[in-house]
């Protein structure tokens, strides 16, 4: 059985893998981020190729969800996977059902500072680009349009949606919900990821060392895995239009919306998303 740890694009899902595999694969808590090769990411290449000739046929993956999540859950163990994925269902398709999945720990964060950080991430040229980016509910990450470029590895259609869609398809859709809100794990990180550890007690029927929870939030502080990437032992970087690595733990704490972006884009998010921004407390 699956255990999601699903969110939009740069809310924090690799802060809370990294803690979540700091607890579960490590001795005694020391982050190891070699250690987050066991919560891998869903979909990727790798998982659909038995399925699949031409993985970038976007319905040919969305026919086989169900298919890849049954065949990784053969072995009737409890996993870890991550994903931006929508929770959604396309024609008779579900991305994922009650037969697969044990449950999600989603980590929410106030778009206007994903919007920050999506511009950095997804190297967009403006804001205006970056809006639509999180406006589009069609919106397929992972899609090669240029029949020239050579698809990465892990490349494979992703629904992402919208913002708001993606929050809300897992929050209404999904049993064992737990959520996790970014600006909570900043402000009080004991707290937020004590959270996550009782959680994972419950569904592992397990008990965490209380010194070994201290030690995976103290080495899973966001200036600490900045510097771990900065050491080169963070492997997942993206790379911009000029084939350079872009920071993947960028500005973290220091990305304030109220300093970054532009007010009529702010007011144009808030509008938006009004009801699920009041409903987080971001409003």
């Amino acid at each position: 059985m699956i255990i999601w740890l699903a969110s939009y694009p740069k809310s924090g899902n690799t802060w809370v893998r990294s803690f979540i595999s700091s607890i579960l694969f490590t001795k005694d808590g020391d982050v190891d981020l070699s250690k987050l090769e066991n919560i891998c990411q869903f979909p990727l290449r790798s998982q659909f190729n038995n399925y699949i000739d031409d993985l970038q046929d976007v319905k040919k993956v969305y026919q086989n969800w169900s298919n890849v999540q049954n065949y990784m859950n053969l072995d009737n163990k409890i996993k870890f996977l991550k994903t931006h994925h929508v929770n959604c269902k396309i024609e008779n398709f579900e991305f994922t059902d009650d037969n697969n999945s044990l449950g999600v720990i989603y980590i929410v964060r106030d778009p206007r500072n994903v919007a920050c950080s999506v511009k950095n991430h997804f190297s967009l040229e403006n804001y205006d680009e970056v809006k639509n980016f999180l406006f589009r509910e069609h919106n397929w990450l992972g899609v090669i349009t240029d029949k020239k470029i050579k698809p990465l590895d892990n490349k494979i259609p992703t629904l992402i949606s919208s913002w708001k869609t993606n929050y809300l398809s897992w929050k209404n859709k999904t049993k064992n919900y737990l959520l996790i809100k970014y600006e909570n794990l900043l402000e009080n990180p004991y707290l937020e990821f004590g959270k996550i550890s009782r959680y994972l007690e419950n569904h592992l029927n397990v008990k965490f060392d209380e010194k070994k929870i201290k030690k995976a939030i103290e080495t899973c502080s966001f200036r600490n895995l900045q510097q771990l990437e900065t050491d080169g032992k963070f492997k997942e970087q993206t790379v911009d239009k000029q084939n350079k690595s872009v920071k993947f733990f960028h500005l973290g704490p220091e990305n304030n919306w109220k300093k970054i972006l532009d007010k009529n884009i702010s007011r144009e998010i808030e509008n938006k998303f009004k009801a699920e921004m009041e409903e987080l407390g971001y409003l």
